[in-house]
Parts: C-alpha cells; structure tokens; sequence
C-alpha cells in the first residue's frame, strides 16, 4: 500500500541516523562524559514515568501521547537541551551531534526497559520521533556553534535563537508524528498534522521553554541547573500519567454502559463496538479532529442505548428498518438516558439526533446513523452481506442518509479490504 511507503522512510532514516551516531561516538570517544551522563540520567528518568497506550473500548489505544509534546515532557526538554547544549558552567562544551543522538538513544531504550519487561513498552515509532528530532535539533545548533557562528549573538537575542530552534524542532516532530500515524492507519494526511499542531502550544510550549532554560542555565551555573528545572515537568508527566488513567477508565465506563442492551437481549453481542471502531475510521476519513472523534466513539458506543425503555425488544435490534417516528422516538429516550450518565451534552444530542433527517444533522449523528444501518443490514445480508449493505445505503442517500458519508463509508471498507 502507498500510504506505508513514508513509514519505511522515517525508519531506515531513523535507523542510519542511529547507526553512524553510534559509529562514530564509538570511534572518537565519550566528550565530557559526566554531562553526558547527567543529561542521560534525565532522559531515562523521564521514559520511566512516561504513560502507555491503553485500551479502547472501541477499539485502537488511547495513548496518552507518543513523542517530544505529550507522554515524556521530561525526556523530551532534555534530549533538546542536550541537543542545545554549547557550554558547561561557563567553559565551551566538545559533544557534536554524534554524542548527542547516541546518548539520547541509549537513554531512551534504557528508560524504556521496565516498560518492554511489562509488555508495556513503547512502539518504535516513539524512539523514531525522538531520534529525527533530536537530530534535526543538533544538525541546526551543533556545527554552526563550534563555528563560531552563534558569538555575535547574546543575551536575549541567544535565548530567543534557542527558542526558535526549539519551536522548529516541535513543528518538524509534528509532521513526522502525522506522517506516521498515516502510514500506520492510512487515515488522511492533513487532519493528523492538524490535531497534532494543535498540541503544540499547550504541552508544547513548556518543553520548548524548559528545553531552552535548561540549556542557557547549564552553560551559566552547570549540572545543577537539572534538577532544579526537572521538577516542574516531572510534576506535569505525573499530572498526565493521572489524565491518562481518569481517561480510561471514564472510556470502561462508557463501554460498560453500552453493553447494557447486549447483555439485556436488545442488541447482538459486540454491536455497539463494532459500530464504534467503524464510525471513528470514517470520522478519520472525513477529516474529523481528535475531540470530535471522541464524542463520536462515545456516542456509538451509546447509540442503542434507547432501547432499554421498550418493552419488546426490536428483533435483532435492528432499529434502521423501524418507522420514523419510532427510530427518532428511541434517539430521545437513548439521549435522556445519557444526559444521565454525566457524558457530554456534545454526545448525548449527537444520540438524540441520529434518526433526524440527514440535512439537519450534526456530522457525528450522520456518520452513527450510516454506520449503524450499514452493520445491522451486513449482518442481515448472508455471504455478499457488505456489499448488498452498501449498495442500499448508497440507494437512501436520496433522503435518508447522507450521500458524503456513505462514500467515506465504501473508502473505509475498501482500505480495510486492501484496495489501497
């Protein structure tokens, strides 16, 4: 498939970059070896306490981030202060862009250990990212301060030049998470470079500015600037490792709910999460962002849930072949019911709203109720049943369903299929 080619690309570029990083730190020798240890110790710290991707109830991970922004702020501001590092209390420093990738390697996999052992260990595409970069950001800033290049620049002007540094290092850790994510799931290109631009002023922005006060405090007072400036971020990795678990288990909550109608006899076995992992590939399709993704993944969990109020259950639950009146009339009761579980007023009218005519839609409610029908009458349909499915819904885009979502629909199926 074309959409894996950039993944192949990041990660033999990735692997060179590591190999001649290796080769030639070997060759000439560890330069001033105890802060290289120092900066080393920081970022295996910061991988210990890193978050792990985390079921989905329905389906995929949620992660609480892979890269230099969300899941290690502490490793990341230090692998760029190393990166960014041109004095040592004062005294000019001799690491080149060699040392610094090898160590940010090392420290990176070391860190990563106790993870690997639990079977929790980050995917390769998180040390891919910190290895392009960390490179990016010692290819710009190494040479050309050994040059000399850098001299006539001082004070504000220098801090600002680190910072400038960083904030292009960020951007091009954006495109390369996006590009990834893209040849991992062949979701569109465009919206994963926007969610991830999106996170850079946020978490973003304090590793940029730790990064940088690191570097600048080091070459002024020297190694005991670390800790100092290591505490704040490793209170925020703390914070996000609790998000993280806030997260996952309001998902199990939601997921837990949703099984109500199967476990009561209303719907088939593993319905909702079907219509669930199926809806948020075709959010991804149409370009839907990450928040809106997850009232979308919450909203198909729950989108049967209306269902409990009947006194006999629909056969099958197949609610999509019901009469109007009787498909808007369980939508309402299904979004009074979770208005009361506390989730977001955003899913519970998306719940309410998803047998309203297609023109008066929400997006989400659009893409719930042409996933829903798709799978009630593929299940239905014997043998040729995707097929046959598809074909009918593409018959009801007249007026029923909407025409823009039942071909993201048939895009998804395909790419599933191997088309792509």
């Amino acid at each position: 498939m074309t959409c894996r080619r950039p993944l192949v690309a990041l990660h033999a570029t990735a692997a060179l970059v590591v190999a001649v990083s290796l080769f030639a730190t070997l060759r000439t020798g560890v330069q001033e070896r105890p802060v290289a240890l120092a900066f080393g110790v920081l970022i295996a710290v910061g991988e210990l306490t890193l978050p792990h991707a985390r079921p989905r109830p329905g389906g995929g991970t949620a992660v609480g981030g892979s890269g230099l922004r969300d899941t290690a702020p502490l490793g990341a501001a230090g692998s760029l202060s190393y990166a960014l590092l041109g004095e040592h209390a004062g005294q000019a420093s001799h690491h080149g862009v060699a040392q610094v990738v090898s160590v940010v390697v090392a420290a990176s996999l070391l860190g990563s250990v106790p993870h690997l052992a639990r079977g929790q260990g980050p995917v390769l595409d998180h040390l891919v990212r910190r290895v392009l970069a960390v490179g990016f950001a010692a290819v710009c800033f190494q040479p050309l301060y050994h040059l000399g290049v850098f001299d006539r620049w001082s004070g504000p002007a220098y801090a600002l030049l680190v910072l400038a540094l960083l904030v292009l290092t960020v951007l091009c850790d954006a495109v390369v998470a996006a590009a990834l994510a893209h040849s991992r799931t062949c979701w569109p290109f465009a919206p994963l470079l926007r969610d991830e631009l999106r996170s850079v002023p946020g978490i973003g922005s304090a590793v940029c500015a730790t990064g940088a006060v690191m570097a600048l405090a080091v070459a002024v007072v020297g190694l005991w600037a670390l800790p100092v400036f290591s505490v704040p971020l490793l209170l925020t990795q703390y914070s996000l490792r609790r998000y993280a678990a806030v997260r996952a288990t309001y998902r199990q909550t939601i997921a837990s709910l949703a099984r109500a109608t199967e476990i009561a006899g209303y719907t088939p076995a593993g319905h909702a999460r079907r219509v669930a992992a199926l809806s948020q590939a075709v959010g991804r399709d149409l370009g839907l962002t990450e928040p809106e993704l997850t009232v979308l993944e919450y909203a198909a969990l729950m989108h049967d849930i209306g269902q409990l109020s009947l006194v006999d259950p629909v056969p099958a639950g197949a609610t999509a072949d019901l009469p109007v009146a009787e498909q808007r009339r369980i939508a309402l009761l299904g979004g009074a019911v979770v208005r009361q579980t506390g989730a977001s007023a955003q899913v519970a009218t998306v719940v309410e709203r998803q047998a309203d005519p297609y023109p008066e839609q929400p997006v989400a409610a659009r893409i719930v109720r042409v996933v829903n029908a798709y799978e009630e009458k593929a299940r239905d349909a014997g043998p040729g049943g995707p097929l046959t499915a598809l074909e009918e819904l593409r018959l009801g885009t007249g007026g029923e369903y909407a025409p823009e979502v039942v071909e993201a629909l048939a895009r998804v199926l395909w790419n599933e299929r191997g088309g792509a």
